[in-house]
């Protein structure tokens, strides 16, 4: 294919055909500012990143995926096995300390800068420069330190971009080519057993290949071909751990859904702040460019028109989360980055800048404050739950007690804390029940358990699966917490009432699934598919 026939078609143009020849880009001198801004903004949010992540304490949702550092599979309850692998990785070189695991976060936007800078350079010239800026100047780039599944998600997905947008610029489907579109596969089954949310951007390669580029269907059949590994894996283990993964994301965690006016409001307005107030009034007073840009660039057109309609369709029945968007959050910056009159690309990272600074502002002034000045939030007893989780446990923790929680937060807070695996007491919710999997009550049989509250509980839930029972309050920094100490437990009592419960709620797996194993049935019934 010859240059301007694939400028014509990729919808990614080469670079003999840029598209910014009637608007020329800042002059040479001005080169350097622009690589100064990206060093200065790249080295003052990893520093801030690196502090951030050693003085905030570990979150829930950190303390669960930590486990699955630990305890490393092909798959875990909630989600496809990734950040449990990356987290093993980091405990394995780095130690067993919360910035070890949260250092794949920290550099995460560095890993994805680079990453993008590297995919539009050969086009875009110095506005891919512009649009790395514009993209590490986005305030949850100075402040998320937060190791969750959309760590390795955005990294994946990033990656799967860039070799997609690489091979989209050879202008003949040669080896080269090849190679390139089959590492996007590659990297696209990385980040499909890194979260589900991986199918929006399978999504977008089918509409962009459909819409514009049939005439490569062989680059999107190698896509889907080397990405299958993923899918396989994660099919695999669903089949033996009774699909707990579809279980909960399809079926248990949506059963309370419905429509509601103020959650598609929701959406619009996280994604405008996520935008942040200088782009989107830029990209308002500029838009036909942005529409032009769009037609121009039409791959990466899709990479933020796609998922922004998939995720606007969802929000009519949920509520949205700021990290579902993450993945395809890059690219927004980088059309604008190639949209806006070069006169204005200053005025919009300084408006970015100033957005950021507010937010590193707050969260200065949080830091400068102790947790005894949020005593009369209602978040109070929950920080002191999470800065001074050991000192709870020293009041609490003894030989031959086993200790739990009653819920899979202030269990996993704890656990970390330990070192020490802590189960939840009860059906708990259908969020993190990776305790089907791991924990055996009957080992329990006869022994002492202490099960921490963090409100008044009700001795009546527990009477029937103990010989005795009784509770005793415990004080820490103005916050009264409470100790359920059961003594001698009965084990098929709490089969029989407890599991049960669990089985019926959490477990009506549909018959047409095929299943070769499920941890949890097999303890509660010695089967692979209980009966009902």
């Amino acid at each position: 294919m010859n240059p301007t026939l694939a400028a014509a078609t990729s919808g990614f143009p080469t670079s003999a055909h840029p598209v910014h020849l009637a608007r020329p880009d800042f002059p040479g001198d001005l080169h350097g500012g622009l690589m100064r801004w990206l060093l200065a903004v790249g080295l003052a949010s990893l520093a801030l990143r690196l502090w951030i992540s050693n003085v905030f304490p570990v979150t829930g949702d950190e303390a669960f995926f930590y486990w699955w550092g630990v305890y490393k599979d092909w798959g875990y309850y909630d989600h496809p096995p990734m950040v449990g692998w990356l987290i093993g990785l980091m405990r394995a070189v780095f130690g067993d300390s919360l910035w070890a695991i949260r250092l794949p976060v920290v550099v995460l936007p560095l890993a994805l800068g680079a990453a993008l800078g590297w995919a539009l350079q050969p086009v875009t010239g110095q506005r891919a420069g512009w649009a790395v800026l514009f993209f590490w100047l986005a305030p949850i780039n100075w402040l998320n330190v937060l190791i969750t599944t959309d760590t390795p998600l955005m990294f994946w997905s990033m990656l799967s971009v860039a070799f997609m947008l690489r091979a989209e610029l050879r202008p003949r489907l040669d080896a080269a080519a090849r190679g390139l579109y089959a590492l996007s596969g590659v990297f696209l089954g990385c980040a499909f057993l890194s979260k589900y949310f991986s199918v929006v951007l399978g999504l977008t390669y089918l509409v962009y290949f459909a819409f514009w580029r049939r005439e490569r269907w062989q680059g999107l059949a190698l896509v889907v071909l080397c990405a299958l590994p993923g899918p396989a894996i994660n099919i695999a283990w669903n089949m033996d751990h009774g699909w707990s993964n579809i279980m909960f994301n399809v079926f248990n965690r949506n059963e309370d859904d419905h429509f509601e006016l103020r959650k598609p409001l929701m959406y619009v307005g996280m994604m405008l702040y996520l935008a942040s107030p200088a782009a989107v009034w830029l990209g308002w007073k500029h838009r036909q460019a942005l529409r032009n840009t769009a037609v121009q660039y039409r791959l990466l057109a899709c990479l933020v028109l796609v998922p922004l309609a998939f995720f606007a369709l969802l929000s009519f029945k949920k509520v949205i989360g700021l990290h579902w968007v993450l993945s395809f959050y890059p690219f927004g910056f980088a059309l604008l980055a190639l949209a806006l009159p070069a006169e204005r690309l200053k005025a919009c990272a300084l408006g970015l800048a100033v957005f950021a600074g507010l937010h590193v502002l707050v969260v200065a002034g949080i830091g400068m404050n102790s947790p005894v000045d949020w005593k009369k939030t209602a978040l109070y007893p929950s920080i002191v739950r999470s800065f001074d989780a050991q000192a709870i446990l020293k009041q609490v923790d003894a030989p031959g007690v086993v200790l739990m929680a009653d819920a899979y937060t202030p269990a996993s807070i704890y656990g970390f804390e330990l070192r020490r695996y802590v189960p939840v007491f009860g059906p708990g919710r259908f969020h993190a029940r990776q305790d089907d999997m791991l924990v055996d009550f009957s080992l329990y049989q006869g022994k002492t358990v202490r099960i921490i509250h963090g409100g008044q509980p009700d001795l009546a839930n527990y009477r029937s699966y103990f010989d005795s029972v009784d509770v005793r309050p415990i004080e820490q920094s103005g916050v009264t917490f409470y100790v359920v100490e059961g003594r001698g437990f009965n084990f098929p009592a709490y089969r029989d009432g407890v599991l049960a419960t669990i089985f019926k709620r959490y477990y009506n797996i549909p018959s047409w699934l095929p299943m070769t194993g499920c941890p949890f049935c097999e303890r509660y019934c010695g089967q692979v598919r209980c009966p009902r």
